[in-house]
Protein backbone atom coordinates (compact mmCIF):
# COMPACT_ATOMS: atom_id res chain seq x y z
CA UNK A 1 0.00 0.00 0.00
CA UNK A 2 1.01 3.39 -0.85
CA UNK A 3 2.66 4.98 2.18
CA UNK A 4 1.50 8.26 3.63
CA UNK A 5 4.46 9.65 6.04
CA UNK A 6 7.85 8.72 6.71
CA UNK A 7 10.35 9.54 9.88
CA UNK A 8 13.78 10.72 8.85
CA UNK A 9 16.68 9.71 10.41
CA UNK A 10 19.09 12.15 10.27
CA UNK A 11 22.52 11.44 10.28
CA UNK A 12 26.01 13.60 11.94
CA UNK A 13 28.37 11.21 11.25
CA UNK A 14 29.34 9.42 7.98
CA UNK A 15 27.61 7.27 6.00
CA UNK A 16 27.47 3.80 8.21
CA UNK A 17 27.48 -0.03 6.70
CA UNK A 18 24.22 -1.75 6.32
CA UNK A 19 25.46 -5.05 5.46
CA UNK A 20 28.54 -6.54 6.96
CA UNK A 21 31.96 -5.03 6.62
CA UNK A 22 34.36 -6.47 4.05
CA UNK A 23 35.35 -6.90 0.86
CA UNK A 24 31.79 -5.33 -1.04
CA UNK A 25 33.41 -5.43 -5.04
CA UNK A 26 34.47 -9.22 -3.92
CA UNK A 27 31.24 -10.28 -1.90
CA UNK A 28 28.84 -7.81 -2.09
CA UNK A 29 25.46 -10.33 -3.51
CA UNK A 30 22.93 -7.61 -5.13
CA UNK A 31 25.98 -6.98 -7.64
CA UNK A 32 25.96 -8.89 -11.04
CA UNK A 33 29.31 -9.52 -12.34
CA UNK A 34 30.71 -10.51 -15.58
CA UNK A 35 30.68 -14.12 -14.34
CA UNK A 36 27.36 -14.64 -13.16
CA UNK A 37 26.10 -12.72 -16.16
CA UNK A 38 27.25 -15.51 -18.03
CA UNK A 39 25.91 -18.33 -16.63
CA UNK A 40 22.81 -15.92 -16.57
CA UNK A 41 22.73 -15.73 -20.25
CA UNK A 42 21.97 -19.51 -20.20
CA UNK A 43 18.71 -19.02 -19.03
CA UNK A 44 15.65 -17.94 -21.15
CA UNK A 45 14.66 -15.56 -19.02
CA UNK A 46 18.00 -13.64 -20.08
CA UNK A 47 17.68 -14.54 -23.74
CA UNK A 48 17.22 -10.30 -24.22
CA UNK A 49 20.84 -10.12 -22.95
CA UNK A 50 22.29 -12.45 -25.99
CA UNK A 51 23.22 -9.99 -28.44
CA UNK A 52 25.82 -8.03 -25.97
CA UNK A 53 29.37 -8.72 -24.82
CA UNK A 54 29.00 -10.12 -21.41
CA UNK A 55 30.89 -7.08 -19.44
CA UNK A 56 27.45 -5.34 -21.46
CA UNK A 57 25.68 -7.50 -19.91
CA UNK A 58 26.79 -7.65 -16.54
CA UNK A 59 25.80 -3.23 -16.98
CA UNK A 60 22.61 -3.95 -18.20
CA UNK A 61 21.84 -5.99 -15.33
CA UNK A 62 22.85 -3.74 -12.64
CA UNK A 63 21.12 -1.44 -14.17
CA UNK A 64 17.68 -2.90 -14.41
CA UNK A 65 18.18 -3.91 -10.66
CA UNK A 66 19.16 -0.18 -9.97
CA UNK A 67 15.97 0.86 -11.66
CA UNK A 68 13.60 -1.63 -10.89
CA UNK A 69 14.10 -1.14 -7.37
CA UNK A 70 14.32 2.81 -7.44
CA UNK A 71 11.12 2.68 -9.22
CA UNK A 72 8.53 -0.01 -7.03
CA UNK A 73 9.40 1.04 -4.06
CA UNK A 74 9.30 5.09 -5.09
CA UNK A 75 5.68 4.04 -6.39
CA UNK A 76 4.85 3.43 -2.58
CA UNK A 77 6.51 6.66 -1.03
CA UNK A 78 10.08 5.70 -1.12
CA UNK A 79 12.24 8.87 -0.95
CA UNK A 80 15.49 7.38 -2.45
CA UNK A 81 16.79 8.89 -5.84
CA UNK A 82 18.29 6.27 -8.43
CA UNK A 83 21.50 7.27 -8.03
CA UNK A 84 21.16 6.87 -4.06
CA UNK A 85 19.65 3.64 -4.72
CA UNK A 86 22.87 2.66 -6.53
CA UNK A 87 24.88 3.36 -3.95
CA UNK A 88 23.20 1.84 -1.11
CA UNK A 89 22.95 -1.46 -3.30
CA UNK A 90 26.56 -1.86 -3.70
CA UNK A 91 28.12 -0.35 -1.13
CA UNK A 92 25.78 -1.24 1.44
CA UNK A 93 26.05 2.64 3.21
CA UNK A 94 23.38 4.68 4.51
CA UNK A 95 22.34 8.09 3.03
CA UNK A 96 22.09 11.06 5.04
CA UNK A 97 19.42 11.74 6.24
CA UNK A 98 16.97 9.09 4.49
CA UNK A 99 15.17 6.71 6.96
CA UNK A 100 16.10 3.38 7.38
CA UNK A 101 12.86 2.13 6.33
CA UNK A 102 13.89 3.55 2.61
CA UNK A 103 17.20 1.80 3.36
CA UNK A 104 15.34 -1.50 3.93
CA UNK A 105 12.19 -1.29 1.00
CA UNK A 106 15.80 -1.10 -1.77
CA UNK A 107 17.31 -3.56 -0.27
CA UNK A 108 14.00 -5.70 0.37
CA UNK A 109 13.72 -5.20 -3.15
CA UNK A 110 16.72 -6.72 -4.40
CA UNK A 111 16.25 -9.90 -2.03
CA UNK A 112 12.78 -10.38 -3.65
CA UNK A 113 14.29 -10.05 -7.62
CA UNK A 114 17.10 -12.01 -7.30
CA UNK A 115 14.96 -15.18 -5.77
CA UNK A 116 12.02 -14.38 -8.71
CA UNK A 117 14.97 -14.76 -11.33
CA UNK A 118 15.63 -18.20 -9.59
CA UNK A 119 12.14 -19.06 -9.85
CA UNK A 120 11.50 -18.10 -13.33
CA UNK A 121 12.40 -21.17 -14.88
CA UNK A 122 9.91 -23.32 -11.90
CA UNK A 123 6.57 -23.40 -11.25
CA UNK A 124 5.66 -21.16 -8.94
CA UNK A 125 4.13 -22.22 -5.67
CA UNK A 126 1.78 -20.87 -2.84
CA UNK A 127 5.11 -21.24 -0.51
CA UNK A 128 7.32 -19.00 -2.99
CA UNK A 129 5.03 -16.45 -2.49
CA UNK A 130 5.36 -16.55 1.16
CA UNK A 131 9.16 -16.71 0.54
CA UNK A 132 8.82 -13.88 -1.44
CA UNK A 133 6.85 -11.75 0.96
CA UNK A 134 9.71 -12.06 3.37
CA UNK A 135 12.08 -11.11 1.27
CA UNK A 136 10.78 -7.73 0.33
CA UNK A 137 9.80 -6.96 3.45
CA UNK A 138 11.91 -6.05 6.65
CA UNK A 139 12.16 -8.82 9.76
CA UNK A 140 11.45 -5.76 11.80
CA UNK A 141 7.77 -5.03 10.27
CA UNK A 142 6.40 -9.17 11.27
CA UNK A 143 3.39 -8.88 13.92
CA UNK A 144 0.85 -10.92 14.94
CA UNK A 145 -1.78 -8.32 12.70
CA UNK A 146 1.40 -7.82 10.24
CA UNK A 147 2.95 -11.26 9.19
CA UNK A 148 5.52 -11.17 7.22
CA UNK A 149 5.57 -14.08 4.93
CA UNK A 150 2.26 -15.31 5.17
CA UNK A 151 -1.38 -14.35 3.85
CA UNK A 152 -2.85 -10.99 5.71
CA UNK A 153 -5.37 -12.08 8.91
CA UNK A 154 -7.62 -8.43 8.75
CA UNK A 155 -10.07 -7.35 6.36
CA UNK A 156 -8.44 -4.05 4.57
CA UNK A 157 -8.90 -1.64 1.91
CA UNK A 158 -8.45 1.77 1.12
CA UNK A 159 -10.07 4.99 -0.48
CA UNK A 160 -9.65 6.06 -4.09
CA UNK A 161 -11.77 8.46 -6.58
CA UNK A 162 -13.93 7.51 -8.81
CA UNK A 163 -13.98 9.04 -12.42
CA UNK A 164 -16.61 11.68 -11.14
CA UNK A 165 -14.13 12.80 -8.67
CA UNK A 166 -16.27 11.07 -5.96
CA UNK A 167 -14.57 9.47 -3.22
CA UNK A 168 -15.09 5.51 -3.01
CA UNK A 169 -14.12 2.88 -0.80
CA UNK A 170 -12.46 -0.55 -2.25
CA UNK A 171 -12.55 -3.49 -0.48
CA UNK A 172 -9.70 -5.95 -0.95
CA UNK A 173 -10.41 -9.58 -1.08
CA UNK A 174 -11.02 -10.70 2.35
CA UNK A 175 -8.63 -13.39 4.47
CA UNK A 176 -10.78 -16.40 4.18
CA UNK A 177 -10.81 -16.23 0.17
CA UNK A 178 -7.54 -15.20 -0.01
CA UNK A 179 -6.08 -19.19 -1.09
CA UNK A 180 -8.73 -20.05 -3.08
CA UNK A 181 -8.50 -17.24 -5.13
CA UNK A 182 -4.36 -17.21 -5.27
CA UNK A 183 -4.40 -21.01 -6.50
CA UNK A 184 -6.52 -19.73 -9.37
CA UNK A 185 -4.02 -16.55 -9.83
CA UNK A 186 -1.28 -19.44 -9.91
CA UNK A 187 -3.31 -21.86 -11.70
CA UNK A 188 -3.48 -19.06 -14.56
CA UNK A 189 0.00 -18.32 -14.38
CA UNK A 190 0.96 -21.65 -14.75
CA UNK A 191 -1.20 -21.65 -18.05
CA UNK A 192 0.38 -18.67 -19.55
CA UNK A 193 3.63 -19.57 -18.14
CA UNK A 194 3.38 -22.47 -20.41
CA UNK A 195 2.92 -20.95 -23.61
CA UNK A 196 5.18 -19.16 -26.21
CA UNK A 197 4.44 -15.54 -26.17
CA UNK A 198 5.15 -12.41 -28.47
CA UNK A 199 6.10 -9.17 -26.54
CA UNK A 200 2.16 -7.79 -27.05
CA UNK A 201 1.09 -10.85 -25.38
CA UNK A 202 3.64 -10.75 -22.65
CA UNK A 203 2.66 -7.66 -21.82
CA UNK A 204 -1.32 -8.08 -21.75
CA UNK A 205 -0.60 -11.25 -19.38
CA UNK A 206 1.91 -8.68 -17.28
CA UNK A 207 -1.16 -6.21 -17.04
CA UNK A 208 -4.09 -9.39 -16.27
CA UNK A 209 -1.83 -10.94 -13.61
CA UNK A 210 -0.81 -7.17 -12.12
CA UNK A 211 -4.78 -6.23 -11.62
CA UNK A 212 -5.76 -10.08 -10.00
CA UNK A 213 -2.67 -9.81 -7.79
CA UNK A 214 -2.81 -6.59 -6.50
CA UNK A 215 -6.77 -6.84 -6.58
CA UNK A 216 -6.95 -9.58 -4.26
CA UNK A 217 -4.04 -8.07 -2.09
CA UNK A 218 -3.09 -11.24 -0.30
CA UNK A 219 -1.00 -9.38 2.36
CA UNK A 220 -0.86 -6.45 4.77
CA UNK A 221 1.98 -4.66 2.53
CA UNK A 222 3.89 -5.46 -0.04
CA UNK A 223 1.36 -6.29 -2.64
CA UNK A 224 2.34 -3.71 -5.19
CA UNK A 225 5.84 -4.12 -5.17
CA UNK A 226 5.56 -8.14 -5.56
CA UNK A 227 2.54 -7.46 -8.44
CA UNK A 228 4.99 -5.57 -10.09
CA UNK A 229 7.63 -8.40 -9.62
CA UNK A 230 5.42 -11.46 -10.00
CA UNK A 231 3.86 -10.48 -13.25
CA UNK A 232 7.22 -9.75 -15.03
CA UNK A 233 7.43 -13.39 -15.34
CA UNK A 234 5.83 -14.18 -18.78
CA UNK A 235 8.41 -11.23 -20.08
CA UNK A 236 10.92 -12.96 -18.47
CA UNK A 237 10.30 -16.22 -19.23
CA UNK A 238 9.83 -15.33 -23.31
CA UNK A 239 13.08 -14.04 -23.28
CA UNK A 240 11.98 -10.30 -23.03
CA UNK A 241 13.39 -7.78 -20.19
CA UNK A 242 11.23 -6.30 -17.31
CA UNK A 243 8.49 -4.15 -17.05
CA UNK A 244 9.11 -1.14 -14.95
CA UNK A 245 6.76 1.21 -14.14
CA UNK A 246 7.99 4.94 -14.02
CA UNK A 247 7.68 7.08 -10.65
CA UNK A 248 6.70 9.91 -12.59
CA UNK A 249 3.68 8.26 -13.74
CA UNK A 250 2.02 7.72 -10.26
CA UNK A 251 -0.86 9.40 -9.97
CA UNK A 252 -2.23 7.49 -13.58
CA UNK A 253 -0.58 4.34 -12.26
CA UNK A 254 -2.76 4.55 -8.93
CA UNK A 255 -5.99 6.05 -10.47
CA UNK A 256 -6.23 3.08 -13.33
CA UNK A 257 -5.71 0.40 -11.02
CA UNK A 258 -8.51 1.81 -8.68
CA UNK A 259 -10.57 2.62 -11.28
CA UNK A 260 -10.56 -1.24 -12.41
CA UNK A 261 -10.89 -2.18 -8.59
CA UNK A 262 -13.98 0.11 -8.54
CA UNK A 263 -15.86 -0.96 -11.47
CA UNK A 264 -15.17 -4.84 -10.78
CA UNK A 265 -16.06 -4.27 -7.33
CA UNK A 266 -15.21 -7.28 -4.32
CA UNK A 267 -13.43 -10.35 -5.84
CA UNK A 268 -14.51 -13.27 -4.01
CA UNK A 269 -14.57 -17.42 -4.63
CA UNK A 270 -17.47 -16.96 -6.21
CA UNK A 271 -16.83 -14.29 -8.74
CA UNK A 272 -12.75 -15.44 -9.37
CA UNK A 273 -10.22 -13.37 -9.25
CA UNK A 274 -10.98 -11.80 -13.07
CA UNK A 275 -15.04 -11.02 -13.86
CA UNK A 276 -15.37 -11.78 -17.46
CA UNK A 277 -16.94 -8.58 -18.16
CA UNK A 278 -14.01 -6.64 -16.78
CA UNK A 279 -11.44 -5.26 -19.31
CA UNK A 280 -8.20 -3.91 -18.31
CA UNK A 281 -7.22 -2.24 -21.77
CA UNK A 282 -6.57 0.96 -20.47
CA UNK A 283 -3.79 -0.36 -18.22
CA UNK A 284 -2.43 -2.65 -21.19
CA UNK A 285 -1.98 0.85 -22.87
CA UNK A 286 -0.31 2.51 -19.87
CA UNK A 287 1.69 -0.80 -19.88
CA UNK A 288 2.99 -0.48 -22.93
CA UNK A 289 3.88 3.30 -22.68
CA UNK A 290 5.88 1.98 -19.46
CA UNK A 291 7.51 -0.80 -21.32
CA UNK A 292 9.29 1.60 -23.51
CA UNK A 293 11.91 2.89 -20.48
CA UNK A 294 13.54 -0.70 -20.45
CA UNK A 295 12.93 -1.03 -23.87
CA UNK A 296 15.17 1.92 -24.66
CA UNK A 297 17.74 0.83 -21.73
CA UNK A 298 18.64 -2.35 -24.06
CA UNK A 299 18.72 -0.28 -27.47
CA UNK A 300 21.22 2.07 -25.76
CA UNK A 301 23.35 -0.93 -24.54
CA UNK A 302 23.50 -1.71 -27.89
CA UNK A 303 25.67 1.48 -28.81
CA UNK A 304 28.01 0.92 -26.00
Amino acid sequence: MIQSSRMLAVYKVRPQPLIEKGSLSKSNPFLVKASKAKRLLTMTKFAFLQAFDIDIQSSLLNQIRDLWAHSSTALEGNTLSLAETKFIIEEGLTIGGKSIEDHQEVLGHVRAMKLLYQLVEKEITQQNLFELHAAILPESTSENHKPRGAWKNVQDGTYATDSNEQQVYINYSSPEDIPDLIQEWLAELRVISKRSLTMNEAVSAYCQLHMGFVHIHPFWDGNGRLARLLSNIPLLKSGFPPLIISKQDRKEYIQLLANYQIDTGVITTHTGVWPETKSHGEFENFCMREYQVTLELVENAKVQ
